[in-house]
């Protein structure tokens, strides 16, 4: 069995959509990211960086003590690896994956999240115009990227549909939000709609829709004391 630290986040439904789709035993370990959970000392003991997912396999392939793991990338290859699906075995088309999980991690997810941060804020911290616009932009190049890569080739890494698929698509199910067009990327589209409307991909989706909280319908106070507990972090002192 796999305990899965989760909020309903895109970092948390690549995650959902790979167990849905690989049929592994798991179950939600909720980690409510607006309470703070992700700092509590427990969680910090399977994922250092106090972010969400993070998993812990009481059944690890061998045997032997339960592993944990944090990084939605890292746990990807992990359960994928586990189960024997959606992750090439050939040298070739495992780094063709691996570089785009790599992509997703390092550039989709990171600019995406930021756009959406700025796109959030409510203008009483001064004007973020060139930030909106930064990474609009960004995020409208990631998806440019995709459209590239997907006009001759069915899914990310090529002819199969693997975890490299899996990763990128929770970040892109919020254009809208994100201010892009999808009209403008008529491959990228296409392999969207592919994607949408897989029985795995939409159960991964749904996973925690009942814990999802819209942070623009928060009441003003709650939506501050998000913002303090979340935005600004700095530097945990360690342990003396």
């Amino acid at each position: 069995m796999i305990d899965l630290h989760y909020w309903p986040t895109p970092n948390g439904k690549k995650v959902t959509i790979l167990l849905e789709e690989c049929g592994l035993d798991y179950q939600i370990v909720p980690c409510h990211i607006g309470r703070g959970d992700q700092f509590a000392d427990s969680f910090l003991s399977i994922s250092p960086n106090n972010r969400m997912p993070a998993l812990v396999d009481h059944a690890p392939q061998g045997g032997g003590a339960p592993i944990s793991v944090f990084e939605s990338g890292a746990m990807m290859m992990y359960i994928a690896e586990k189960a024997g699906q959606f992750y090439p075995q050939d040298l070739r088309g495992r780094y063709e994956v691996n570089q785009w999980v790599m992509w997703q991690m390092a550039n989709q997810g990171p600019k995406t999240g930021e756009c959406g941060h700025f796109r959030r804020l409510d203008g009483s911290q001064g004007d973020q115009t060139y930030a909106v616009t930064r990474f609009t932009d960004e995020v409208n190049r990631m998806y440019g990227v995709l459209n590239n890569r997907l006009y001759d080739r069915p899914y990310v890494a090529g002819d199969e549909y693997t975890i490299a698929d899996m990763i990128c698509y929770p970040w892109t199910v919020g254009w809208r939000e994100q201010a892009q067009d999808l009209s403008e990327f008529k491959y990228f589209k296409r392999w969207f709609d592919e994607i949408s409307a897989r029985d795995g991909v939409q159960a991964g989706m749904a996973v925690g829709e009942n814990m999802a909280q819209d942070f623009a319908k928060l009441p003003p106070e709650e939506a501050a004391r998000w913002r303090k507990l979340l935005y600004n972090q700095r530097a945990r002192p360690a342990p003396e």
